[in-house]
């Protein structure tokens, strides 16, 4: 309220008509000095038509860069009256027009490159001792100009503190040492904006920058930022900054008509105030829609934009500006100074104290500033952000006062180099009214920003703050009033919003064309990354569709499965028919038919076979690699011991059929004790294949992922196929030499055949294995261990029942066929052919 107060009460007097010395004020002597570059003045004349390096003169003056001015002075009088913060010391200032133009600053930064004392610059190899003219610089404001001036004073290593230049090439601290900023970088402005833009939900926008630096950047950063959340940029294009350009007005014009055709409602704009007012009058002159604008304080705080004839038609406007707190004293500084100027013995005083001591010294005096008033100035005041600057200054006069070893009664007054200063600016905080600041690695200050709202009230305009950014958005939505009917936000969506499980699959070239394809199985969308489905891991599966994944189940053939009940009833009555024939055996073992059919080596082979039937419970359970080995080696042991049986009575077949003569000399060998040495010899000869199977490549316990959607397959695989054909050919090769050996024998009809008992049995053996191994291989799910059961139980019932049953047959209901007469000689007649012959 004082503030205004003191505004109303000055404005009597400040509307006077005679010239004032306001451009007195921006020159002050002192023991150290300061630069100042600001954008008093802007529209200079055409450039291009220049044919003489002679001073560039600016026509209008523009009153926020005469405020910014002020507020560095301000700034500096203030320090100058401390008696904490360089006590004793006076420090002056050279305030001078950079007129937005680089060739304007360049000139002017040359100022605060002479040498001290003098106007020349020294060109010399090493500036380690040299003193120039300003031991630091305020400025300037835009992007543009500080890329140009801060390679200049980065050589020098001259301290530069931008007050408004934003671009992030500037964080480079390589490229620009020097150089420091009072305000954020546009990276975490574009990222507020894209967060803003997300909160709405609008994804289909159109982007305008400003052709300079500032707009370049700030769009191409915009650009990156956007994609990353899946804002789709329907337009980008860029507004000429030089109006008095004959192209401008058709090259405005076409944006406009670009603009329409994409039928976007959101634009997000990059530029200062003049560009962006060119723009919003050209889009209310040719009938754009209503639109919600998206600006930056290079334009949204500016009275030029919104002064703009019937802007309030433009639609909705939105803008980020920096949260910079309001400097203390500072409209009733500037309030006394636009009282004082007026006065004649001030004005007087003040041309004394301020006039050059060289008549060859630049002038830069402000000649527009002498003929404007405070109730001119009074609305750009009221939110002009004067804090960068103010902070700006004092991060110089802090480093100062550490170079110089200040204390707070007194500073020394000694020969500073302006590179002496940046150790102290990189390192250290300052406090300004009690805030602390510093410098961030890439020499910027980053105070978060506020979220305002364009409120209109009967054509009056306020700055209304809506919502804020610093690390996270908050944004007060109902405080925004939209220009739709239902003052509600208007939708920006060239697509429709994927479900979650879909991702966008792109069509065409263009970012924004894609269908919502469902994820397959297996793979799930992730909020990351939208454009694509994000595979599972390995121990994890998803359906269609999916968000998420979960862990695989493990799936074995398990103990209480229907199917393995149905083969363990199997094997239990295979194994008791079995045991019921080895009982009937042993009861009957004197008998003809038994002795006949091998004796005690019935009993052993039929203890072999239960050893086969009980092994079926390894492949039951979760498996091992121990079980997977111990599968292999059971099965081929206990086969070979029953075939090592049938191998001896094959033997014996064959001497007494085929090798008569031989017969008396090896038949003790196949017929009485000494056959079990050749069983001994089979089974030990098995073993020397199991050991080689175990050294070449034992089966090995898999986890399989792919055979099965949603569990992990456990089962045995084969390492070594050629290590598995060894094992299992050793009964193969014996398995067919008993074969061979039998399958020709013919006997009378009055006899009982031992031999094709032995032939059919082998026969099914080679039959099922046949079989088993086109499945086996072919298998990979938990069939497969169904598969090595029922080949098992498939393999003892068929010996069973080829060799065995037949004879229980004999014992149990023709026993008047168990004679001596019926089997002992069975094998020792020829067959009733040749008797015949030989007769």
């Amino acid at each position: 309220m004082v503030p205004d107060l003191l505004l109303g009460l000055s404005f009597g007097c400040a509307a006077a008509l005679k010239p004032t010395c306001l451009s007195a004020q921006f020159q002050q002597p002192g023991d150290y000095i300061i630069g100042g570059l600001f954008p008093l003045g802007m529209e200079t004349v055409n450039l291009t038509a220049r044919s003489e390096p002679t001073l560039v003169v600016c026509k209008r003056l523009f009153v926020d860069g005469l405020i910014w001015a002020l507020g560095m002075k301000f700034a500096i009088d203030q320090i100058n009256n401390s008696t904490s913060l360089l006590p004793g010391v006076q420090l002056g200032y050279d305030m001078c027009d950079s007129c937005f133009e680089p060739v304007v600053a360049l000139q002017r930064s040359l100022l605060f490159l002479t040498r001290k004392g003098t106007t020349g610059i020294g060109v010399l190899c090493n500036y380690t001792d040299y003193q120039p003219r300003a031991v630091a610089v305020v400025g300037p404001h835009k992007s543009d100009l500080s890329l140009e001036t801060a390679k200049l004073f980065s050589f020098f290593l001259i301290p530069q503190v931008s007050y408004g230049a934003s671009s992030e090439k500037l964080s480079n601290t390589e490229l620009y040492p020097s150089f420091y900023r009072t305000v954020p970088s546009d990276k975490n402005l574009v990222e507020g904006m894209v967060l803003l833009l997300d909160k709405f939900g609008w994804n289909w926008v159109a982007t305008i920058g400003s052709d300079d630096e500032y707009g370049r950047g700030a769009q191409g950063l915009f650009f990156s930022t956007a994609v990353n959340h899946s804002i789709c940029i329907a337009f980008e294009g860029l507004i000429p900054t030089d109006l008095a350009d004959p192209k401008a007005k058709t090259q405005l014009e076409d944006t406009i008509k670009l603009i329409n055709k994409t039928q976007v409602n959101i634009i997000v704009l990059f530029a200062f105030s003049q560009p962006a007012q060119a723009l919003l009058e050209h889009s209310i002159r040719m009938g754009l829609s209503k639109k919600v604008w998206i600006g930056t304080e290079a334009w949204i705080l500016s009275d030029i934009a919104a002064s703009t004839p019937n802007v309030q038609s433009i639609g909705t406007v939105l803008g980020f500006i920096m949260k910079a707190g309001t400097v203390p004293g500072f409209q009733k500084y500037v309030a006394d100074l636009f009282t004082s100027v007026q006065q004649d013995e001030f004005c007087q005083e003040t041309r004394e104290f301020h006039h050059p001591t060289n008549s060859d010294t630049l002038d830069t005096r402000c000649g527009e500033c002498d003929h404007i008033s405070l109730q001119e100035v009074s609305p750009v005041l009221r939110h002009s952000q004067v804090q960068p600057v103010y902070i700006a200054v004092y991060s110089v006069a802090h480093a100062l006062h550490r170079a110089l070893g200040c204390t707070h009664q007194a500073c020394p007054k000694a020969a500073v180099r302006p590179w002496q200063l940046l150790h102290f600016m990189n390192t250290l905080p300052f406090k300004v009214n009690g805030r602390s600041f510093k410098f961030d690695p890439s020499h910027g200050t980053n105070t978060g920003y506020k979220l305002i709202f364009w409120s209109w009230t009967n054509s009056t305009l306020t700055h209304l703050p809506v919502g804020s950014y610093e690390g996270s958005l908050y944004v007060n939505k109902s405080q925004i009033q939209f220009h739709t009917a239902d003052q509600k936000e208007p939708a920006s969506e060239c697509f429709r919003h994927c479900k979650p499980g879909q991702f966008r699959q792109i069509k065409g070239f263009h970012l924004c064309c894609y269908d919502c394809t469902d994820c397959p199985e297996n793979t799930f969308w992730s909020t990351k990354d939208r454009s694509t489905c994000t595979p599972c891991l390995e121990h994890q599966w998803s359906p269609a569709r999916s968000t998420q994944c979960y862990d695989r189940s493990e799936r074995y053939l398990f103990w209480n499965e229907p199917l393995t009940i149905a083969l363990l009833t199997l094997m239990s009555i295979i194994i008791s028919l079995i045991c019921l024939t080895a009982a009937l055996f042993l009861k009957n073992l004197e008998t003809p038919l038994v002795q006949a059919s091998g004796g005690e080596r019935n009993l052993f082979a039929l203890f072999t076979l239960t050893l086969l039937c009980l092994s079926c419970c390894l492949y039951i359970g979760k498996p091992s690699n121990n079980l997977c080995v111990l599968q292999q080696i059971v099965y081929a042991l206990c086969l070979n011991g029953c075939f090592s049986t049938f191998f001896i009575k094959s033997l014996e077949i064959t001497l007494v059929t085929e090798f008569p003569r031989c017969a008396p000399t090896f038949l003790g060998w196949v017929t009485q004790r000494r056959a079990w040495l050749l069983v001994a010899l089979c089974l030990l000869t098995e073993c020397l294949f199991c050991c080689c199977y175990l050294h070449l490549g034992p089966d090995y316990l898999l986890s399989d992922y792919k055979s099965l959607p949603t569990e992990v397959l456990l089962m045995c695989s084969t390492e070594s196929w050629f290590a598995f054909a060894l094992m299992h050919g050793c009964n193969g090769c014996l398995a067919f030499i008993c074969f061979l050996c039998t399958f020709m024998v013919q006997t009378s009809g009055k006899k009982y055949n031992i031999a094709r008992g032995i032939t059919f049995a082998i026969l099914i053996y080679f039959i099922i294995w046949i079989f088993f191994i086109a499945i086996f291989t072919t298998l990979k799910t938990v069939l497969r261990s169904v598969a090595q059961i029922g080949t098992i139980l498939a393999s003892s019932l068929g010996i069973l029942g080829i060799y065995y049953i037949p004879k229980c047959y004999i014992i149990l209901f023709k026993p008047h066929l168990n004679t001596v007469d019926y089997f002992q000689n069975s094998i020792n007649e020829e067959p009733e052919e040749d008797s015949m012959n030989r007769q």
